[in-house]
Order: structure tokens, then sequence, then C-alpha cells
């Protein structure tokens, strides 16, 4: 399969160097035919092992981030706010 490495850059607003373009391809062409070649799962849940169940962590939101540190990524902003493209008339 034959992807486009600069089209995915530009999309994630990456900047990829000419020469690093062939090593990206083949890391993301060999990313992508491993997942084509994942087993199907079925939903009976049989590939669960109950003597080592899955703990997963609670949640905690923690709102260390500045304004101005947050708004440094975003492509445009205007008083504090990130400017997105209207799309209601």
């Amino acid at each position: 399969m034959k992807v486009d490495i600069m089209h995915i850059a530009k999309l994630s607003r990456l900047k990829i160097e000419e020469e690093q373009i062939p090593k990206f391809e083949k890391d993301v062409e060999n990313i992508l035919s491993m997942v084509q070649n994942l087993p199907e799962l079925d939903d009976n849940g049989a590939l669960i092992d109950p003597d080592n169940p899955m703990t997963l962590r609670e949640d905690k939101a923690e709102q260390n981030f500045k304004r101005d540190e947050l708004l440094k990524n975003a492509p445009a902003t205007k008083a504090g706010c990130v400017v997105v493209p209207k799309v209601v008339e």
C-alpha cells in the first residue's frame, strides 16, 4: 500500500525533511500491513484472561495549563479564543 507522507504531514501540521520521507513511508507501510494482518475477534470475549483482569485508572482532569500555552498550538486565534470556520449560516 502506497502512503503519501507529505499529505499526512500537511494534515497533521508536521514538518518533514525531504530525506526522511522514504523512511517514514516504509515505517507507515509496515504498520499498516501489521494492522491488516491482525486476526478478527469475536464478541464472546474468548481472548479475555480471567486470571489477569484489566484494571483501569481513574480519569482525573488536571487544569495546570495556561491559556496562552494551549493557544500557541492553534492555527488561528482571536481575543484569546480559537478561530474556526463558520459552519452555520
